[in-house]
């Protein structure tokens, strides 16, 4: 998700943003940033509304802060942080929010906007990224590490010159680094495409490859950085990965990346020896590694249907037993990472919606009663709950479940929508016509063609309503 600017917030949470700047103004800053606390919540691509609210931050806090200050807010923060890192492969919206939660004590924090950084890079927001590292450079001006990843940043951001300039006193501090050199390297290269290919390509006369002096190492850019690579690049990939996976036997990270590979050959087998022999390894205690495999034998169930010839007589009842396999599967498979990782709310988040939607209802239940406690999956596990128990027709439990959403869901967006149209049917349901009509007509005034709703809308006036 890139960055929003301020014309594509909703107007609820535009209001709340300039409440909370008109109150930063007058240096009411608690209010300032109680509001804008919200609007970061609910709104993460928001930029002006965290610089907003660190601006208020820092100033009731100081910019700075002893020896004593650090070590107490260092102190606090540690699980917290340690919550962060679980919380980064996973779900980087997630992680946004734990370190959202160190900076409010110390908005200085260099560990916390180091956290928020790798976070928003996970979650596609550069611009956010460079904000948090320039203020951990600020606190540790010292820190090489930080510099480079804000180097990354700046790159992903497009900020070229001036990633391009933090790389050159990197490489003038440390000469012999061979990946600060590989990675300018590559800054430079993309820089060149960006400012020399746009005429060529306009005019019809060249291509991107030949924007760039090295022909050769404009290609090989391009089959490292291809999201889909073809199976003669792969293969090659695959080749050149094995060659130096001989002579690096321990680099799990080399191990993943050819078991990737081999997931876009169609080898899924051998995608998932590599995997396994990442489990094997000491950093094989991963729920992304478990998540990973999983999705793999999922697609292989996927290119198994695509091998069916829709032709046939017997390819519907073909296709629907491949599918009914690979939710089966889906479901066991998620269950046992619950299992094993019990209060890792995300992953009750998917097994409930797998047992939704294997028919296991009581099960659903269950697992988002649980997942309802994580904040990035509040409002869906409640709506499923609502969901849950209209299936078995306890409909004044399901009203109330989406009767409490919707007082959580300020933004009238589509996901408010859902939750408005679904209290309409279990109306419905229940024979209470003129609330479900009211419901429907909610949405009708915004959204005529959202679903059935016009539909509903009109035969309920063309009946007499009023």
């Amino acid at each position: 998700m890139p960055e929003k600017p301020f014309s594509q917030i909703g107007r609820d949470f535009r209001e709340f943003y300039q409440k909370g700047t008109a109150a930063l103004e007058r240096q009411n800053l608690d209010y300032a940033i109680s509001i804008l606390e919200q609007v970061v919540a609910r709104e993460p691509a928001f930029l002006e509304a965290r610089q907003a609210l660190r601006a208020a931050q820092i100033k009731k806090h100081g910019t700075g802060g002893g020896f004593f200050k650090k070590m107490i807010g260092g102190a606090s923060s540690s699980p917290l942080l340690a919550k962060g890192q679980l919380a980064l492969r996973k779900d980087p919206a997630e992680a946004m929010a734990v370190a959202e939660q160190i900076l409010a004590g110390d908005p200085n924090s260099v560990m916390g906007n180091k956290l928020l950084a790798e976070a928003a890079l996970g979650a596609e927001l550069p611009k956010t990224a460079c904000f948090a590292l320039e203020i951990a450079r600020r606190n540790a001006p010292k820190d090489q590490e930080l510099t480079r990843k804000y180097a990354q940043a700046l790159g992903a951001a497009g900020n070229v010159d001036k990633a391009e300039q933090v790389y050159l006193d990197l490489m003038q501090a440390n000469p012999g680094d061979p990946d600060l050199a590989m990675e300018f390297k590559n800054l430079t290269a993309r820089k060149t495409m960006a400012q020399q290919g746009y005429e060529a390509l306009a005019d019809g006369t060249g291509s991107y490859r030949d924007i760039l002096r090295n022909k050769d190492e404009a290609v090989a850019l391009e089959q490292e950085n291809r999201q889909v690579k073809s199976e003669d690049v792969a293969g090659k990939l695959i080749a050149d990965g094995e060659a130096r996976l001989a002579r690096e036997p321990d680099n799990m990270r080399l191990v993943r990346s050819i078991a990737e590979l081999y997931t876009q050959k169609k080898e899924f087998d051998k995608a998932i020896e590599y995997y396994q022999r990442i489990k094997a390894s000491p950093v094989g205690n991963d729920p992304s590694l478990d998540k990973a495999i999983a999705e793999t034998l999922s697609r292989k169930f996927t290119h198994l249907i695509s091998l069916l010839d829709p032709s046939s007589p017997e390819y519907e009842q073909q296709k629907q037993a491949i599918e009914t396999q690979r939710l089966e599967f889906q479901v066991a498979e998620c269950r046992e990472r619950a299992d094993k990782y019990p209060t890792d709310l995300q992953i009750r988040f998917e097994l409930g919606e797998l047992c939704f939607k294997a028919g296991k209802v009581t099960e659903a239940i269950q697992e988002f009663q649980k997942a309802q406690n994580n904040p990035n999956r509040r409002l869906q596990s409640i709506c499923y709950l609502g969901r849950c128990f209209a299936k078995r027709g306890m409909n004044d439990l399901a009203a109330r479940k989406f009767q409490d959403a919707l007082k959580e869901k300020l933004e009238f967006d589509d996901e408010k929508k859902e939750l408005i149209y679904e209290l309409g049917r279990v109306y419905e349901a229940m024979g209470k016509r003129t609330e479900a009509i009211d419901q429907f007509k909610l949405i009708y005034e915004s959204d005529i063609g959202y679903r059935d709703v016009a539909a509903k809308v009109d035969a309920y006036y063309a009946a007499g309503g009023t």
